[in-house]
């Protein structure tokens, strides 16, 4: 039984490319339209990494992940909603931590590579409250029997 190894990932091959917009309850001004090329993910779904566009705009944004950033083009505007303003543009990188809520404004069109870490308990939070219900469902199941 032979086991596969990995093979290096590079992004210089075709993707397909997913081309969407920010959910309009959370757009703030503008249209913009994004395009994203996820070139990796990992089997356990943590980790992406890949190429990300946007035309002008500013959304709400809620972090649950980490996001590593790297500008290629553009430039971009976040802000906290504590009020503290990040400006970045073509050959910056910057990190946005996991629980980052503010607003993510597209001043220029942008294009950055990106890294995504969903951190674990991201995921087994999910995974307990599922199994929480499905015990709660099996618990009534079990009165409704007797």
């Amino acid at each position: 039984m032979s086991q596969e190894l990995p093979k290096i990932v590079s992004f210089s091959s075709p993707v397909v490319a997913e081309r969407s917009a920010p959910d309009p309850a959370r757009v703030l001004a503008g249209r913009p339209m994004l395009t994203t090329e996820n070139h990796y993910a990992d089997a356990a779904q943590q980790f992406f990494s890949g190429v990300w566009s946007s035309t002008e705009g500013k959304w709400r944004v809620t972090y649950a992940e980490h996001e590593f950033c790297s500008l290629l083009e553009g430039r971009v505007r976040l802000v906290s909603d504590d009020g503290s303003v990040w400006d970045f543009a073509a050959g910056d990188s910057f990190v946005i931590p996991a629980g980052f809520s503010g607003t993510w404004e597209t001043l220029a069109a942008c294009r950055k590579l990106y890294v995504i870490y969903v951190p674990p308990a991201q995921q087994a939070g999910r995974k307990r409250a599922a199994a929480a219900k499905k015990s709660k469902k099996s618990t009534s199941a079990r009165r409704r029997r007797k």
